[in-house]
């Protein structure tokens, strides 16, 4: 089965301590759960399989011509000069495993799919099944395995290499997405490879 790896919102201003949306909590979860160290991991796995590795980030232009002002969700982002493409906030963490033969989709909404490339590139790639990882567990690696499902992709969510606003968010999220998706872990993603 033809699988992908997709790498969710790794980005400075939603997981660096310094980002200007990481008060929320999600960059603490993240460093509390070595999500860097995590995500990198199974990087390493999908390439040694030749998964095809598809990095997506949330952002805006310039003129914030994308965002959906009226969301409570993205509808401050431009007062507060957050997930403007092209600067240090959208721009993938320092020390993630992103190579140029990679895949880079730029999404403005919450799922990867929505108004994005992502169909189109799993399409010509025959892909079957997608490893998930990421942040936020609760809202784009969450609508992003939803939408995969309902797109007859079998998804896999890769626990540990997760993070939300919180450990209840995370696991709640988690709990969730058993009834969609395969959960497991960097070691058992690790192990698997070990025993193919």
């Amino acid at each position: 089965m033809k699988t992908a790896l997709i790498v969710l919102d790794v980005i400075n201003d939603i997981v660096d301590p310094q980002g200007k949306l990481a008060g929320g909590g999600t960059a603490a979860h993240a460093q509390d759960r070595n999500l860097l160290r995590n995500v990198n991991a199974v990087i390493a796995q999908a390439r040694s399989r030749q998964w095809p590795v598809i990095f997506v980030k949330v952002g805006f232009t310039a003129q914030y011509a994308e965002q959906p002002k009226a969301s409570p969700f993205f509808g401050k982002a431009h007062t507060a000069g957050a997930l403007a493409l092209g600067r240090w906030g959208t721009a993938f963490v320092d020390g993630l495993d992103v190579q140029a033969s990679d895949h880079v989709v730029v999404k403005h909404r919450i799922s990867a799919f929505y108004g994005t490339p992502l169909e189109a590139i799993l399409r010509a790639n025959h892909i079957e099944r997608l490893v998930l990882t990421g942040v936020s567990t609760t809202w784009a690696v969450e609508s992003t395995a939803r939408d995969a499902h309902d797109r007859d992709y079998q998804v896999v969510i890769v626990e540990d290499a997760c993070a939300a606003r919180s450990e209840d968010d995370h696991g709640r999220s988690m709990k969730n997405l058993t009834a969609i998706a395969a959960v497991t872990s960097v070691d058992q993603i690790i192990n698997d490879a070990a025993s193919a």
